[in-house]
This record gives structure tokens, sequence and C-alpha cells, in this order.
């Protein structure tokens, strides 16, 4: 059970690291999640972020813990690259 809590808080930093990262003028790269932000930066990926949930749910329900555990390796890569991206926009003249 604990692979699903990491995975959920995952989800919450990774959300929390892209709006920040907004924030400071960086963009999306994933061109998945900027179909999902013509609507709006923070409500697409909110509603990218539903579909992760979504799909972890369905992971649960379907007992293929594996792909959750694959996908909490995946998150906590991409956590990072956001920490990396946050650092170097912040260390730009003017932000």
């Amino acid at each position: 059970m604990a692979i699903q809590y990491v995975f959920i808080y995952l989800q919450l930093l990774d959300l929390l690291t892209t709006l920040v990262g907004f924030r400071l003028g960086a963009t999306e790269a994933s061109p998945f999640i900027r179909l999902f932000m013509h609507a709006g930066p923070a409500l697409g990926i909110f509603a990218s972020k539903a579909v992760a949930l979504a799909l972890g749910a369905f992971c649960v329900y379907a007992r293929k813990n594996y792909v959750i555990r694959w996908a909490t390796y995946w998150y906590s890569g991409l956590i990072v690259w956001n920490l990396m991206i946050v650092l170097v926009c912040a260390s730009r003249p003017g932000a």
C-alpha cells in the first residue's frame, strides 16, 4: 500500500514544481500535457494530474502494482528535472 502513497505524493510534488516553473517562465515540454493546457496552465496541469491519478487507481483496481512502481521511478526523475528547470529559471537575470 505504501507505493500508492508515494505515487500520490509524487503527483503533488510534480504539480507544485511545474506550477513554480511556470511562474518563473518555464514552459511545458510534453506535447500531451500541452493539449490539456489550452484551457489554461494551472487547469491543464490539474487535468493531467487527474488523469494520472485515475490511471493509478485503475492499476490498483487491476492489481498492477508493478506499473505504479515504474511510474514512481518516472515521476521521481521528472521532479528532479523540474527542480533543475526551476533553479535555472530562478538564476536568470530578471527572474
